[in-house]
């Protein structure tokens, strides 16, 4: 049982080789991901080598390698089952997203937005969509914005910079920057100071 482990691993660690050598010494959008990741989640590699970094993350935090394997379009990578698990999440191609993506539990999620800003972290069952079925009417979100489970974005909005959306909101209306909001209809229950 421990020698199966230990090939499985040591398979894993010659994939990672390959695909860290391919796609993260050049990708500075893959980089932020990955260092927004382990900022936020504390982790001690953060001192280590951006090699060690992405290893680990690949290794122990399968939400990331969902994220990895969508940034380089992967979606049906011969190798993306070593990392992932099926967390039923689907974030659209036509969805531009700056670097520092993270999150915890992508379960249940759709996101289709024209942009999202940098250091965009989002919790399960979050839905980012279009007004009317028309894709022209989706959301725009600035950078630093943190959501939580089970939230709705709908239609041709703009959220701002620095914004906290709380669990099971509903926004269907623009957001100014600096805020927390939450409810349904989502509203502005705390205004935030930026240094």
């Amino acid at each position: 049982m421990k020698t199966s482990h230990f090939i499985k691993h040591a398979f894993k660690r010659l994939l990672l080789r390959r695909l860290y050598k391919r796609y993260v010494p050049s990708n500075l959008v893959i980089q932020a991901d990955i260092k927004q990741t382990l900022q936020v989640r504390g982790s001690k590699v953060q001192k280590e080598s951006i090699e060690k970094q992405f290893n680990h993350l690949m290794l122990y935090y399968p939400e990331y390698a969902h994220i990895f394997f969508w940034r380089i379009n992967g979606r049906y990578h011969p190798w993306k089952s070593y990392f992932t698990r099926d967390f039923s999440c689907k974030i659209f191609g036509s969805t531009k997203i700056a670097g520092g993506l993270m999150c915890y539990h992508p379960f249940a999620t759709v996101i289709n937005a024209k942009s999202i800003g940098k250091n965009f972290q989002f919790r399960n069952g979050l839905t980012i969509g279009n007004k009317n079925n028309d894709n022209n009417l989706v959301p725009v979100i600035g950078n630093n914005v943190v959501v939580g489970a089970n939230v709705v974005i709908i239609g041709d909005i703009i959220i701002g910079d620095h914004v906290i959306i709380g669990a099971g909101s509903v926004v269907v209306k623009d957001v100014p920057s600096n805020c927390v909001i939450a409810g349904n209809p989502a509203q502005i229950i705390r205004q935030i100071e930026t240094q």
